[in-house]
């Protein structure tokens, strides 16, 4: 290779190792790092998960709404400037006899170009919907509120659940980890031993085996893993490429302490319950609304106008203009609507069965949702305890079957059986650990406690 051509290369190489140092580096920029406590992480999630601020929005939305009901019994005042212009001037006819005349005489009165400038306020005296609508207002309120609430809630429930799931995956690589060293160990000891003539090929092959499976399976947990914590981010509106770091730990006692220290529970501490009730309150309002529509609206108008006459387009030049002004009552009486009033009233008593019902289901559903949420508590809680007495038992007669091994008075068969059952055990742990964090979200959740 010339020297021109090696120095080319240089200064491409060069090129190509400085673009990705800048994309490295802008790559870092871009991304930003988390350390959260389960606490921390729902309050990120409340400010960034979709849901909860398409709620927020619905709020805001309501709010508008409650501003137009308002301003409905606000005055309001219009203004309004017209000019006309007659090709033909309308004809006016005085009857005969009329002024001495002794037939019918039409005559045009006004002259070619007229101009209007107004001022109109009007009030609103009555209207019985729009009094409804103004009671109803902090109750439209209260409901998109609650809305967030539930929101907020289920939200709050699937983040600790998974969470809690990507804490116990640390527990369940520690195991594998020392699963592995564990048969890293053993898998030298047998090869010295093979050395030794006290083992054979197969003995030390079977262990290469047992290892290479856990090391991959240690690879697909931490797969698994990566993939909670992108679903975790996702669930919370954080960007995927963003880094994070889950600070609280989880034990034993921490899933056990408190929970089912009282089973009383009552419908009001459910948001879902809150929020049936809030809109069988708002059927309540709606019903009344239309029955207020069989009552008269009064209504109060005001006009104040300016008004010229010219016989050319001139309104702005010199000119008198002369005063006129006015002020009128107005009452609406509804006599006969084709039983339309009637209608909506039915309908809106019929929609409020609809939620009563909803709201008697609801109960029933409350009740199911806490005696089984109990159940699968208590089941999960002796399950851990069960599961990790066997473990310990497990890795017990590991331990022994070992030792008979190096000694020469046990079988490459026994030591095999002893650590597949102590993988075993080791995952019947794992599991336990997570049915019992999906329990206990479960259960806080049925009670209204979450």
């Amino acid at each position: 290779m010339s020297m021109m051509k090696r120095k080319q290369l240089q200064t491409a190489l060069l090129y190509v190792v400085l673009l990705l140092a800048t994309g490295a580096r802008a790559q870092i920029a871009a991304t930003a790092s988390h350390s959260f406590t389960l606490q921390q992480t729902v309050e990120f999630a409340e400010k960034n998960n979709t849901q909860v601020k398409n709620a927020l929005l619905n709020l805001q939305i309501q709010q508008q709404q409650n501003r137009g009901i308002t301003a409905a019994a606000y005055p309001t005042l219009t203004g309004n400037i017209a000019a006309t212009k007659y090709f033909d001037i309308p004809v006016t006819v005085f009857p005969a006899g009329a002024f001495g005349n002794p037939q019918d005489m039409p005559e045009k009165f006004g002259l070619k170009y007229n101009s209007t400038a107004a001022l109109q306020l009007q009030q609103l005296l009555f209207d019985g919907q729009v009094f409804v609508g103004l009671q109803a207002r902090k109750a439209s309120l209260d409901f998109q509120t609650k809305n967030i609430e539930v929101t907020q809630e289920a939200i709050k429930a699937n983040v600790e659940k998974v969470y809690y799931q990507l804490v116990v995956s640390k527990t369940q690589v520690k195991l594998l980890d020392a699963n592995i060293a564990r048969l890293e160990k053993l898998e030298h000891d047998t090869k010295e031993l093979y050395k030794n003539g006290f083992a054979e090929k197969l003995d030390v092959d079977k262990v290469s085996v047992q290892l290479t499976n856990l090391k991959t399976q240690k690879i697909s947990v931490l797969n698994s893993i990566d993939i909670g914590y992108l679903g975790l981010k996702t669930l919370i509106g954080m960007p995927s490429k963003d880094a994070l770091t889950l600070t609280d730990t989880l034990s034993e006692s921490q899933i056990k302490d408190g929970i089912l220290t009282d089973a009383q529970y009552k419908y009001e501490d459910r948001k879902e319950y809150q929020y049936a009730e809030l809109g069988k309150k708002l059927n309540e309002y709606n019903i009344k609304r239309y029955k207020l529509s069989y009552l008269p609206t009064v209504a109060l108008s005001g006009t104040y106008a300016q008004q010229a006459y010219r016989h050319k387009f001139n309104f702005l030049e010199s000119g008198q203009w002369y005063p006129a002004s006015w002020i009128g009552l107005n009452i609406s009486i509804p006599l006969f609507d084709g039983f339309a009033k009637d209608a909506k009233v039915q309908q809106s008593k019929l929609e409020l069965r609809q939620t009563e019902n909803n709201i008697d289901n609801l109960k029933r559903s409350i009740d199911a949702d806490v005696e089984q949420a109990t159940l699968n508590f208590k089941s999960a809680v002796a399950t851990i305890d069960f599961q990790k007495q066997n473990m310990v038992l497990a890795e017990t007669v590991y331990n022994q079957t070992k030792k008979k091994y190096e000694v020469g008075t046990g079988s490459n068969i026994e030591i095999n059986a002893a650590e597949t059952d102590l993988i075993t055990a080791q995952t019947n742990y794992i599991n336990a650990l997570y049915n019992a964090i999906m329990a206990k979200v479960d259960y806080q959740k049925a009670v209204g406690k979450l």
